[in-house]
């Protein structure tokens, strides 16, 4: 009889802490967009916030803390409390801001809790129309003619940036680079032929594509797009270039693993959604819903990735 009042007593020692953990969440989730409403970052959260909010039971609240090129975002879930309740939605900006930033506040490895990786996005390598290249065969060759007159339009700091720099250092070509403070405006540029070429992604040059506006060379990830299947890759011609747009889930350090599990299965089933799927690949996003361990692995490939581009292209903070 000992033993077992013994045993029941411990039994219910246990007993709060597995129904605290059953119980996540027990109040709303925010997830964390470290950029301005209505970009890549944006529209996949709130894409997915009310499926999140069903799965759970509980209210996703969508917050949007921009500025310093994601980093004012980043830091804030960073110094976070480690209990799922504050959560970051990543992009490609965590991975290229070590190299470009002069010193951050936040380790983008070590002040993390990896979670999954995503979604991606396609991007597309463009040019103007007027230029006389129908592949990225025949781009290299002509800015092998042309040494420093070829010039790209991109956003300052972005992926798409960082593809044109990897593209020219793996091309050994001599073209130029222009930032601009916006995607926008460097896509008008392309558009108008201030500039010859850029990347982007393919839902924001889909239109001008088929319209005939902008000429698609190839796709600049690893596979070809199911959007435009005849489209060959960069890679298929620049072998070992690849270039996409990415969106992580992250969590301070130190976020308990069946809360990592939680999160994960749940924005998993949101993202196995028929109806979300289908409205993100129709934007040019592949959803990827991975593991804790895969994001991990990616961002400790990305990272030092993106710091050899820097490093090759000259680029200043």
């Amino acid at each position: 009889m000992r033993r077992f009042a013994g045993f029941a007593f411990c039994a219910a020692l246990l007993l709060p802490t597995a129904a605290v953990a059953q119980a996540y969440p027990v109040k709303p989730v925010r997830v964390v967009v470290p950029a301005a409403p209505g970009g890549g970052t944006d529209i996949i959260a709130r894409s997915i916030a009310p499926k999140l909010s069903e799965l759970f039971g509980q209210q996703v609240i969508i917050e949007n803390r921009a500025g310093g090129n994601t980093n004012i975002g980043t830091e804030f879930v960073a110094r976070a409390a480690p209990d799922g309740y504050t959560v970051l939605m990543a992009s490609t900006p965590h991975a290229i801001n070590p190299s470009l930033s002069i010193k951050l506040s936040f380790d983008p490895i070590r002040d993390f809790t990896p979670v999954s990786l995503l979604a991606s996005t396609q991007t597309v390598f463009v040019v103007h129309p007027t230029l006389p290249v129908k592949n990225i065969r025949e781009f290299i060759a002509l800015a092998k003619t042309r040494p420093g007159q070829l010039t790209a339009g991109t956003s300052a700091g972005t992926s798409q940036q960082m593809a044109v720099e990897l593209f020219k250092t793996m091309a050994k070509i001599d073209i130029v680079n222009v930032p601009y403070k916006g995607g926008g405006a460097a896509l008008t540029d392309t558009l108008a032929g201030h500039v010859q070429f850029q990347v982007n992604t393919l839902v924001a040059t889909l239109p001008y594509i088929q319209s005939g506006r902008l000429r698609a060379l190839a796709m600049c990830g690893a596979q070809r797009s199911p959007v435009m299947p005849e489209l060959p890759t960069v890679g298929e011609t620049l072998k070992g270039f690849e270039s996409a747009g990415w969106y992580g889930l992250l969590g301070p350090a130190g976020l308990p693993r069946d809360v990592v599990t939680r999160l994960q299965g749940t924005f998993r089933s949101a993202l196995s959604d028929t109806t979300t799927r289908e409205r993100l690949n129709a934007q040019g996003v592949d959803v990827v819903a991975g593991t804790p361990e895969e994001l991990a692995a990616y961002l400790n490939r990305e990272i030092p990735k993106w710091a050899a581009v820097v490093k090759a292209a000259g680029l200043k903070p």
